[in-house]
């Protein structure tokens, strides 16, 4: 199961980085179009798709890269017990955010799907399209974070930050 989780979350990254790539490709040929006094409608709205795509995609490879800001002044001037304890209290908090946005995420698509919500932009695009990255990138996300959460409670230091240990 590590394994398996450990590769979604390196996939979603490299998701992210793919769409990152989307976003430059729609910029460049946008303003390279606009230079030859072409005009493709839309191309401002999929770089905007590409960025929400890839902020969402990365939420989870970057949490479990341990490279979110996190405030640890606080964490290491508690002894290891407490640490661990506030490091769990936040991580349930964590927990409750990330599973409202997941389900939000969801019941957006699901109701964007349903009234057939399509792009005010020249695309038209249906929005469900684009805000689906968006539904799967805070999934991984909540699952990241349960995960992390469980981790702790194992008494196992963060995934891949060698900010703080609890022993």
């Amino acid at each position: 199961m590590r394994s398996f989780l450990d590769t979604l979350y390196r996939v979603s990254g490299g998701l992210a980085a793919v769409f990152t790539v989307g976003v430059l490709v729609a910029v460049v040929l946008s303003i390279a179009t606009r230079q030859l006094g072409v005009h493709i409608g839309g191309l401002d709205a999929y770089a905007g798709y590409s960025m929400a795509a890839a902020g969402f995609l990365a939420l989870a490879h970057t949490f479990k890269s341990g490279e979110h800001i996190r405030v640890t002044l606080v964490l290491s001037a508690l002894p290891a017990k407490g640490g661990l304890r506030l490091d769990i209290f936040a991580l349930l908090v964590a927990c409750v955010i990330a599973g409202n946005l997941c389900w939000f995420s969801i019941k957006l698509v699901l109701d964007s799907y349903a009234y057939n919500d399509i792009s005010t932009s020249d695309d038209a695009t249906p929005l469900w399209i684009p805000q689906l990255t968006m539904a799967v990138g805070t999934v991984i996300f909540f699952i990241a974070v349960i995960d992390e959460t469980l981790r702790r409670f194992q008494g196992k230091p963060e995934s891949q930050s060698e900010e703080t240990h609890y022993e």
